[in-house]
């Protein structure tokens, strides 16, 4: 039989690139929330960086990559996160709760809300970026949480139904809360006795509506 082969080191090289890659994306992301996706130019974050714009662009082709790579970066982390906390084989109505809190207390944070108002402001003119938004993370959460539900509809932990729909009805209910309420500007921070008051409720409806 063959033997394991474990992955090789990276160089040096490739080190110090993924290095000035990820200090390219830092850089990107302050600049896309200070100064909207319309004011964001290659040009001003490569005078920010302190490089050439040829080098920003050797890593990312054009405004729109670079705007798809910093969500990509502030999504990766949940997705993986949520991957394991959304096992089929746990407790339903346990395992709702746990991701409900999960994902109110990261949609709640700062960055986030921050995100979310650049993307609501300059969808409407930018097309593009709301779609790179909507599936780089509303669209995935939705379609973990989907397979999450649909398993349980399967085992008859809940009444048979759209699996998805019933994904965005629940993740609607966690963000009428504290979330709207920041997005309006309306409370400055989201404490965690509202986080989890508000996961709780959402949770609570969901199964009352879907209930066998």
């Amino acid at each position: 039989m063959p033997m394991d082969r474990e992955t090789p080191p990276i160089s040096r090289r490739e080190a110090k690139r993924l290095d000035r890659r990820d200090a390219i994306l830092e850089v990107a992301r302050d600049y896309f929330l200070q100064h909207g996706y319309a004011a964001t130019t290659m040009s001003g974050i490569a005078a920010t960086i302190g490089g050439s714009k040829a080098t920003l662009w050797s890593y990312f082709p054009s405004k729109e990559a670079l705007f798809e790579a910093v969500l990509d970066e502030a999504t990766t982390e949940f997705r993986q996160q949520m991957i394991p906390l959304l096992d089929p084989g746990s407790d339903f109505e346990a395992t709702l709760r746990s991701f409900c809190r999960r994902f109110l207390e990261k949609v709640t944070a700062p960055p986030a809300i921050a995100l979310h108002r650049l993307i609501h402001a300059e969808a409407g003119r930018f097309p593009e970026i709301g779609e790179i938004f909507y599936e780089r993370g509303p669209g995935t959460t939705l379609r973990l949480l989907g397979k999450f539900i649909a398993a349980a509809m399967e085992r008859g932990a809940i009444r048979s139904d759209d699996a998805i729909q019933a994904a965005r009805v629940l993740i609607t209910l966690c963000m009428f809360g504290g979330h709207q309420q920041l997005l309006l500007g309306r409370i400055d921070q989201a404490d965690p006795e509202r986080v989890a008051a508000d996961a709780d409720a959402a949770v609570d409806i969901f199964l009352r509506a879907y209930a066998r």
